[in-house]
């Protein structure tokens, strides 16, 4: 049975009429042990079937594990946007089902069209950034104001090679959620050490990326 409707196909075929070039789903899975891997690759090969301009490639987390460690994958399922030719550091641990189905759909516009849509000044500051950060986003799918988080994370992503943007659905990694004390979401956690609560303004979210970037010791979680 199929998870999108026809009206959805509808509504998602007009959305990627806006892309311009062709886009990469990496997508890691594993049929057995693995909640909602299956529909997360059912959802992925829907989604695939209605632009000519998304690829999807599918990879076993355990017999492909050199390829899962070439893409630094260290849980299932997963998922990478990128171009077919750079991989921006965006990824999503957990099916983008709900609202974070937008999100995913935004981040194939954005590396479609080249373009992450941030302030220049925004631009201009994460240029600056000469250590790696890496942000993860705590969303459930349920959250509405969960997107604007993992958006403003992947943008940023998309922006530096030095930032990996992840969301990471905390209901199917509860071991993380509780390692993070996911409370309730959006909970953004970068480099182990800074954390953002709620969704915020770019303004606000570059601010902690920076601070991420600069800080050399842990806070307390």
């Amino acid at each position: 049975m199929a998870l999108l409707s026809e009206r959805d196909r509808k509504a998602i075929r007009d959305r990627l009429a806006g892309m311009t070039n062709p886009v990469k789903l990496v997508h890691f899975t594993q049929e057995l042990e693995c909640q909602f891997c299956r529909e997360t690759r059912m959802l992925l090969e829907e989604l695939a079937e209605l632009s000519d301009l998304i690829k999807l490639e599918k990879y076993n987390f355990v017999t492909d594990k050199e390829i899962a460690e070439q893409y630094r994958i260290d849980k299932i399922p997963a998922t990478v946007v990128m171009s077919e030719q750079k991989d921006y550091g965006i990824r999503f641990y957990g099916i983008p089902s709900g609202y974070e189905f937008a999100s995913l759909l935004e981040d194939i516009l954005m590396v479609s069209n080249g373009e992450s849509g941030l302030q220049p000044d925004t631009k201009k500051a994460l240029a600056t950034i000469t250590q790696p950060v890496h942000i993860q986003v705590f969303v459930t799918p349920t959250c509405p104001y969960c997107p604007m988080a993992v958006r403003l994370a992947h943008q940023m992503a998309f922006e530096s090679d030095l930032i990996t943007g992840d969301m990471v659905e905390v209901t199917e990694f509860p071991h993380l959620g509780h390692k993070y004390r996911v409370m309730g979401v959006p909970r953004s956690v970068m480099n182990e050490k800074v954390i953002l609560e709620g969704a915020v303004p770019e303004r606000t979210f570059l601010q902690k990326v920076l601070e991420a970037a600069r800080s050399t010791t842990p806070a307390t979680l």
